[in-house]
């Protein structure tokens, strides 16, 4: 297909004799399918699977799906959210994903179709992205690189393809408007991070007694969490303390050590060693403390890939809309006397969701409000 039948297509579908509805009834497929891919990403990213291989199969059995059981929303509706080979439940985290994304999908056409299907589509990109960071950030409080990272690739490229994404005739208008979206949403939010370390700087974390803390390549293991490493460690000084009834190495053990872990060093009980030499580490510990953020920096790579696809100006909505609504939540669940949940809700999908207020509607708000 070459630039000028593609130019015409997102000039106008209605030249390919084809109802608008159609369309709209495409997509609700489609996105349905795109759903049921989304929920392997949900399920295998976080624990650094492939998306592709294995084929589809259940986590119980390892029975493997055969494409006439593999009909997105049908499927689990027709087996009454069941495995066909050992009846073991599936998740309705299934179904929902499924069904949300086609509804994004149809969401999204009904609001850009008519005059901008190529911006319909490319919204489409960006809403399935923040299913996947959304479910993942909630489960597993970590943002996957191939979201963030990935996705501000996948935006720039977007807004050479599609102007309309920036509301700009040329793509050379529109490359211009995503790397400012890029540069504004990671330095507003890089610049939150850093102020937040100077404010608030480490947080302590209390363990039931006996708890056991277990140190991996990419994080820190605790029994109700999975704390990265990215989100703790930004600078050579920063560093993890905690005092170990029973800590271990792989070919010694400790008893009531302290334990101190930055980036380029661990003590354990005043001997020192070099973290990477050190391929287990595991304690016994009442309780440790971290060096803490405002927010983690998959958060920042997230608001990059958010100003790559919507702007300079969507990024600062996002964040302020996405403040306010945490900041709702927080206080609602320190008054029913959940304050210990308010601590350890992510800040991912509070992201998503301002930045999905932008696409359908939030820009004219901005427009409103600030004339510009």
């Amino acid at each position: 297909m070459n630039a000028r039948l593609v130019d015409w297509w997102i000039a106008d579908p209605s030249l390919l004799g084809l109802p608008f509805h159609f369309w709209t009834a495409l997509l609700l497929v489609v996105g349905t399918f795109v759903g049921s891919f989304l929920n392997v990403c949900i399920h295998r990213m976080p624990i650094g699977e492939s998306v592709v291989r294995p084929p589809s199969h259940c986590p119980h059995c390892n029975y493997h799906i055969p494409a006439l059981l593999n009909i997105p929303v049908v499927t689990w509706l027709w087996l009454r959210g069941k495995c066909a080979n050992c009846r073991a439940p599936i998740s309705p985290r299934y179904l929902a994903v499924e069904v949300l994304t086609g509804g994004l999908f149809v969401a999204s056409w009904l609001k850009f179709g008519h005059d901008a299907p190529g911006v319909a589509l490319a919204f489409c990109v960006l809403l399935a992205s923040f299913v996947v960071a959304t479910f993942i950030d909630f489960a597993h409080f970590i943002i996957p690189d191939e979201i963030t990272i990935g996705g501000t690739v996948a935006g720039f490229v977007a807004s050479i393809l599609v102007p309309g994404l920036h509301g700009a005739n040329l793509a050379t208008e529109s490359m211009k408007s995503s790397g400012l979206g890029i540069a504004v949403g990671f330095g507003v939010v890089y610049g939150i991070v850093r102020l937040g370390k100077l404010a608030f700087g480490r947080e302590k974390v209390a363990l039931e007694p006996g708890a056991r803390v277990v140190f991996h390549e990419s994080g820190i293991d605790l029994p109700d969490r999975h704390v990265p490493f990215e989100d703790v460690f930004y600078r050579e000084s920063d560093t993890i303390r905690m005092k170990g009834r029973r800590v271990e190495l792989s070919d010694r053990c400790f008893a009531e050590a302290e334990v101190a872990l930055s980036p380029s060093k661990l003590t354990v009980g005043g001997v020192e060693f070099v973290p990477e030499d050190e391929p287990y580490l595991a304690a016994v510990a009442d309780g440790l403390v971290l060096p803490r953020e405002a927010m983690g920096f998959g958060d920042v790579k997230f608001m990059a890939a958010i100003g790559a696809f919507l702007g300079w100006k969507a990024t600062l909505f996002t964040l302020g809309s996405a403040s306010m609504v945490g900041a709702v939540v927080g206080v609602t669940l320190i008054l029913i006397g959940r304050r210990e949940w308010s601590s350890r809700l992510p800040f991912g999908p509070y992201l998503t969701l301002g930045a999905t207020i932008w696409i359908f509607g939030g820009s004219v708000w901005w427009h409103r409000f600030f004339g510009f």
